[in-house]
């Protein structure tokens, strides 16, 4: 029944109610459905209309048998009467409803179950207030009464072979699945007053399919709009006139059969008395050689057999030139991977080269001191297995005068690097200053918006270009020092003071035929003067809006730091965030530092593996929260200590040849549900349905090991996922329940990412 067909037969109260109402209290199989959440049910009252109640409190069992030992001598009737049944499927906490007959027993009640769960009856146990119910007790011996409600727990005795799941996935409506209807009893029944009613127990069926729109039409002058509905409540009786109104007599058709005489005449002519038909056209016919019913049959089975064998030889050769095209299909596509996968390691390779002969990025630095360690690492166990005494300490000082020749040049490189990246980041800093505001319209089109501030930074961002730049002519740079005193002058304080000196003195000694090489310091120290005149707030306000250290003491106070190596307070931009302990907090620098005077590690490989991991998790699920938290630390730990740098299944300890999979594909990536395997394995784990029939136990036993200490290094990301997600209530186990993230977080993620790449 649906939920509008009970609600309106609930209301009326009609007879046709009370006839259908009869026939869903059979003690026949009912459905049992999920049971929607308390707070979503739907609780209709009306004046004829009672819903059941929830099964969360019964009475205590000694009263009850009493009241079943009265409900027992009162007859038949009372025994089909039906309750409210519903019961917990431990340890899942799901709770399946059903409307069944109290004179009925429990073994009954497990088969209809059974069936619903698809799992043998006899592994289901019942219980009640803790005790195990037999199956011969009935429901009326148990307490329960007429329309009442019970609540019993069942278990499964072999929960890993046949656990308790239900089939049908709940149904998240607003209408419970059994309700009580008080209907009032008819004019058929001779005994009955107007007085008297009937408590029916109503289950609701939600099919899986929606109902077909049957049309409406709308009302002209409210403008409301009425739609038919249809119902699932057999129709109505019609009663008994005692005259036979539907016959088959009087649907059928009289058949009879007669005679017909053709239109034309037809005849034959031969040879008689009075008439002679010529023989000169006839032909002899001689009969041929006698075939056989078995001859006949043999030849049609000769002709049957050799149309077959045409087709079998067509449909095999078919067959083999379908097999023939996936074998070159298959063998192409193997020598293309084959092929991507020779020329991404060549790339790799090349790339490496590129990254170490010419360094743009902190992360080549990185490889060039790792490459330096890797090798001096080979030549001292070379030297250490090769020579001994005087000739062993001469060659280990020839290895470290090596070295430092190498961290020199090294070191020389990172120089020009900071000198040209920080003239990189001064220009990039005064473009975005002076860059106007931007916002989109309603209708997507790019807005821009110039305020006083930003044509203030404009200005000066040019004329620090113009200043900045070697002179080709004197005429050129006197104007544009001109132009600079003009502007620098609006201002009268120390700083502009010393800036307006310097441009007198160089103006004063431009005349004189002074070198240029000569004028190189002075130069220099008005560009200083000049960028910090820019980088002043009360000179050019749009600066203070792209300071990193905010000039408020209040909001200074939340976002800075102490570096425990150096001892300085820092911003938290200035600080790798990682989900370790806080107890070691480094800055950056210190941080690097640390790497090229001891450790000389390159990460730039895990860079690669978390940054593959966040794609390929966008495109499974796009409320993937775990990859984000995760840092470049994090991946490293996981991969270098969780997974000892090698694939799972091989011995491959290509860290290029790679990847981070899930362990399960059905459940959100997250450390403890993920495996390390090389790319051509991964494709083939992917593929799996169930891991644990693929895999052998002891294997499955092995990563389940390393699961849990991943688990319990990485015990902070649930805590950290939960307080990301929009719904506090959410539980974190092994599966994640992905929710959408909330716009703090992905401003975050996206800052990790970007600093990530610097």
């Amino acid at each position: 029944m649906s939920e509008e067909s009970a609600l309106s037969m609930a209301q009326t109260g009609s007879q046709g109610v009370e006839e259908n109402a009869t026939e869903e209290t059979q003690p026949a199989q009912v459905r049992s459905a999920y049971e929607p959440p308390e707070g979503d049910k739907l609780q209709p009252r009306d004046l004829t209309t009672e819903v059941a109640e929830e099964a969360e409190t019964q009475a205590d069992l000694p009263e009850m048998t009493d009241q079943a030992a009265e409900l027992r001598s009162s007859g038949d009737d009372v025994a089909t009467s039906t309750a409210t049944v519903k019961v917990v499927l431990v340890p899942e906490g799901h709770v399946m409803t059903v409307a069944f007959a109290i004179g009925l027993s429990i073994g009954e009640l497990k088969q209809h179950l059974a069936s619903e769960l698809r799992v043998p009856p006899e592994v289901l146990r019942v219980f009640l207030d803790g005790q195990v119910v037999e199956d011969q007790q009935v429901l009326m011996d148990l307490g329960v009464r007429p329309h009442g409600s019970t609540r019993m727990e069942m278990s499964s005795a072999d929960p890993h072979t046949y656990p308790l799941r239900p089939i049908r996935p709940p149904e998240h409506d607003n209408m419970p699945d059994v309700i009580t209807v008080r209907v009032q009893r008819g004019d058929e029944c001779p005994t009955s007053s107007s007085n008297d009613f009937q408590q029916v127990v109503v289950e609701i069926q939600r099919p899986p399919q929606r109902k077909a729109f049957l049309g409406g039409y709308k009302h002209r002058v409210s403008g409301a709009v009425y739609h038919h509905a249809s119902t699932q409540t057999l129709p109505q009786k019609r009663p008994d006139r005692g005259v036979e109104v539907v016959s088959r007599d009087a649907q059928t058709a009289e058949m009879k059969s007669q005679a017909q005489q053709c239109a034309a005449d037809v005849g034959t002519q031969m040879t008689m008395i009075g008439c002679y038909v010529s023989c000169t056209n006839d032909k002899l016919v001689t009969p041929g050689a006698y075939t056989t019913a078995a001859e006949y049959h043999r030849c049609r089975l000769k002709a049957v057999i050799c149309l077959q064998t045409a087709v079998r030889r067509w449909l095999a050769q078919e067959a083999v030139g379908h097999l023939k095209r996936d074998r070159d299909r298959r063998l192409a596509w193997m020598d293309a991977q084959e092929q991507r996968r020779i020329e991404e390691m060549e790339e790799q390779l090349h790339d490496r080269r590129r990254r170490w002969n010419n360094p743009e990025r902190r992360e080549d630095f990185n490889l060039l001191y790792n490459a330096l360690e890797k090798w001096r690492k080979e030549e001292e166990e070379r030297i250490n297995t090769t020579l001994r005494g005087a000739e062993r300490k001469a060659a280990l000082c020839s290895l470290l005068d090596q070295e430092q020749e190498y961290i020199k040049t090294i070191g020389q490189r990172w120089i020009i690097f900071e000198k040209t990246n920080a003239a990189r980041s001064l220009m990039n800093f005064l473009d975005k200053s002076a860059t106007p505001i931007q916002w989109k319209s309603a209708s997507g089109k790019q807005i821009e918006m110039d305020t006083l501030d930003t044509i203030r930074a404009r200005e000066l961002r040019d004329l620090y270009h113009d200043v900045s730049t070697s002179p080709i002519k004197q005429d050129n740079r006197l104007e544009v020092l001109t132009r600079l005193k003009r502007i620098i002058k609006e201002h009268d304080c120390e700083l502009t003071r010393d800036l307006v000196d310097l441009v007198d003195r160089e103006v004063d000694l431009m005349p004189r035929y002074t070198k240029a090489s000569k004028l190189e310091g002075l130069r220099q120290r008005i560009n200083t003067l000049l960028l910090q005149y820019i980088k002043t707030p009360s000179f050019n306000p749009q600066v203070a809006k792209m300071r990193k250290v905010p000039q408020d003491e209040s909001r200074l106070k939340n976002k800075m730091l102490l570096c425990r190596s150096c001892k300085r307070y820092l911003p938290k931009s200035s600080f790798s965030p990682s989900l370790r302990s806080a107890r070691d907090i480094r800055c950056r620098d210190c941080g690097r530092l640390d790497n090229i005077g001891r450790k000389r590690e390159e990460v730039s490989c895990y860079k690669h593996f978390l940054k593959r991991l966040r794609l390929e998790e966008l495109q499974l699920n796009k409320n993937s929260k775990i990859p984000f938290i995760m840092q470049v630390e994090d991946i490293r730990y996981l991969i270098d200590v969780i997974w000892s740098k090698q694939s799972a299944l091989l011995d491959c300890y290509d860290l290029y040849n790679l990847v981070l999979v899930r362990w399960d594909k059905l459940k959100n990536w997250s450390p403890w549900n993920c495996i390390l395997l090389s790319k051509e394995e991964a494709v083939a784990h992917d593929q799996l349905k169930d891991v644990y029939k693929a895999y052998e136990a002891e294997f499955v036993f092995r990563i389940e090991q390393r699961h849990l200490l991943a688990k319990q290094h990485f015990s902070e990301i649930p805590a950290i996922a939960e307080h990301m997600d929009l719904e506090p209530n959410a539980v974190l186990r092994n599966q994640l329940v992905s929710k959408p993230i909330t716009t703090a977080t992905g401003i975050c993620a996206t800052h990790t990412v970007a600093a990530s790449d610097h």
